[in-house]
């Protein structure tokens, strides 16, 4: 119900890496609300002089001419951005957000996230954390009911957000389409309460939704207010993020400033997954973000941004818009190690990270001796990921719309622009 599958790429590689961190432990400056799409202010304290701007991360550089190269060769549509130190250095959009009404990809246009979007609920608890609402330490039971007893004596947040549960993957119905926000949060509550212990808590687990849906349900308890909205008002809108929200289906298929998914399909013929619901894909892990499907993003996982509002995120944690110092250390601190396809695999062989761990809803990784915080994620049509590279200053990210992207392979070069790594 929670994906991380990218057509193209295996959904276990995503699991290890991908896209979001705590960027804002990364990339300097005043808050970017009011600030022009893409277009941060410099840090008065960090001035990106051109020794601090790699060759490959330029314009007409190494990672741009790749990213071109895929576009013209119909492998890459969307949008790839680059920002040091919240100045944009590379923004580079392409191909069509809707095909059907001839609008193009560009700056303003908001991506599906997918599983990208799982760090906002982390941040969200962490929130509630510092405010005293809720304690890490405290289990299922605390805030809700319907569990097994298993499960509400003994599973705690931090067992969640850590991936550390011990808990599976309950089933879902693939055939379900979604006709309102009600009707996703009741399926989604009921859904979660299925998940049976399966190991010990703190015990890694693979990727099971439950950890992402109980943390949002818990956000929900806490607040009495659900959980879109609660993200709404105090993430999105804090960091000025106006082009970020959890969209539903009609305002996908209306709003002009939304990418549409193209999947596709087993004869090779390629379709606009929103406007066509019959066509969704059957992989259960699909459902809950399925596009088509569904009908708002399942509490936890998802939603919808455009490339320069998720730098706007990275330096609202960075000024403490959003959390606290201690509170931003600990959502990006190294939680448990992981093994070495934590790092990723690509064609048979472990990708370059030095060292993997787990932190609070995504991976965090060591290469060359910097630390590089990110998550992505991926359903039909759609590819999302952004990397944070505190030691630099950098922050990457991906958003794409179509099927076929090679999203990991794109990650590695941006990773190779950034730290001039071959």
């Amino acid at each position: 119900m929670h994906s991380d599958s990218v057509r193209g790429v295996d959904r276990r590689r995503l699991l290890g890496w991908g896209g979001l961190a705590a960027a804002g432990v990364v990339a300097a400056g005043a808050p970017l609300v009011g600030a022009q799409p893409g277009h941060a202010a410099l840090a008065p304290t960090e001035p990106a002089g051109e020794d601090r701007i790699p060759p490959d991360t330029r314009p007409g550089g190494a990672y741009d001419r790749y990213v071109a190269k895929l576009a013209a060769e119909g492998k890459f549509s969307g949008v790839v951005l680059l920002s040091h130190r919240g100045r944009t250095v590379l923004s580079r959009s392409y191909g069509m957000a809707d095909k059907e009404k001839g609008i193009r990809n560009h700056e303003g246009v908001a991506f599906a996230l997918s599983s990208a979007g799982k760090p906002f609920g982390a941040v969200a608890i962490l929130q509630l954390a510092q405010r005293g609402k809720l304690k890490l330490s405290d289990t299922v039971g605390t805030y809700l009911t319907g569990f097994a007893k298993e499960i509400a004596e003994k599973v705690t947040i931090h067992h969640l957000m850590s991936g550390t549960s011990g808990l599976n993957n309950p089933e879902v119905d693939v055939q379900r389409i979604f006709q309102s926000r009600e009707e996703v949060r009741e399926y989604n509550e009921q859904w979660a309460r299925q998940a049976k212990l399966v190991s010990a808590p703190g015990t890694p687990t693979d990727h099971a939704g439950a950890e992402v849906a109980i943390p949002a349900q818990i956000v929900e308890a806490v607040t009495g207010t659900t959980y879109w909205d609660y993200v709404q008002e105090h993430i999105f809108k804090r960091c000025g993020m106006t082009g970020t929200a959890f969209y539903t289906r009609p305002q996908w298929l209306t709003d002009e400033h939304i990418a549409h998914p193209y999947m596709t399909l087993a004869d090779g013929s390629q379709v606009d997954a929103v406007r066509n619901l019959d066509k969704g894909s059957p992989d259960p892990f699909v459902l809950g973000v399925n596009p088509g499907r569904s009908f708002i993003d399942a509490p936890g996982d998802g939603g919808f941004a455009t490339a320069p509002d998720l730098v706007r995120f990275a330096n609202a944690l960075r000024d403490g818009t959003l959390l606290d110092r201690p509170y931003a250390e600990l959502f990006t601190g190294a939680k448990i190690p992981l093994p070495p396809q934590g790092g990723g695999l690509r064609n048979g062989r472990v990708a370059p990270a030095d060292a993997s761990f787990g932190a609070y809803h995504m991976p965090v990784s060591i290469i060359n001796g910097q630390w590089l915080w990110g998550r992505a994620g991926g359903n039909p049509g759609v590819g999302a990921s952004w990397n944070i590279y505190p030691d630099t200053g950098w922050v990457g990210v991906i958003l794409s719309n179509i099927d076929g992207v090679p999203l990991w392979e794109i990650i590695e070069r941006e990773e190779q622009a950034v730290l001039g790594r071959r």
